[in-house]
C-alpha cells in the first residue's frame, strides 16, 4: 500500500536510492504491485570511490539526481497481498523501479526480487531484467 509521502526503495541502477511517492496514477487510493506512481528522488546512490573523485564520473553513473521527478512502477510492497490461488505474499519493504514516460526502465540492472503480479499488468520488460520473481 503505497500512497502520498511514502518513502520507497529504488532497486535499479539509475542512481536513486530512496524516492518519495507524490502521486498514484489512475486515481487510485493506494498503489499495489504493478501500479505506476510519480516519485521525487530523495537520496542518491553512490557508486563507489570512482564517483566521489572527479566531477565527470558522477554524471555518467547517475542517470537521475536528487530532486528529480520521475515515473516509477511498484515491484514490492510490505502490505500482505492475496493472490487468486489463495496464497498470501508479503515482502520486507516497499520497492520500485524508475521508468520513463514510455514505460521502459531507466536502469539496466535490478537487485532483489520482484512480484509476479507484474506479468498480469504487462510489465514484461521489468520481469526480464529482474534476477528473480516470486
Amino acid at each position: 500500500m503505497i500512497q502520498l509521502k511514502t518513502l520507497v526503495n529504488c532497486i535499479d541502477n539509475s542512481g536513486a536510492a530512496i524516492v518519495e511517492c507524490v502521486k498514484v496514477m489512475r486515481m487510485k487510493r493506494h498503489a499495489r504491485i504493478g501500479d505506476r506512481i510519480i516519485v521525487v528522488v530523495q537520496k542518491q546512490r553512490n557508486f563507489g570511490p570512482e564517483s566521489a573523485g572527479g566531477g565527470g564520473a558522477v554524471s555518467i553513473s547517475n542517470k537521475v539526481r536528487r530532486g528529480d521527478i520521475r515515473h516509477a512502477v511498484v515491484v514490492r510492497t510490505a502490505k500482505k497481498y492475496q493472490r487468486a490461488d489463495g496464497s498470501v505474499v508479503k515482502f520486507d519493504d516497499n520497492a520500485c523501479v524508475l521508468v520513463n514516460k514510455g514505460g521502459d526502465p531507466i536502469g539496466t540492472r535490478f537487485n532483489g526480487v520482484v512480484g509476479s503480479e507484474l506479468r498480469d499488468k504487462k510489465w514484461s520488460k521489468i520481469l526480464s531484467l529482474a534476477p528473480m520473481h516470486v
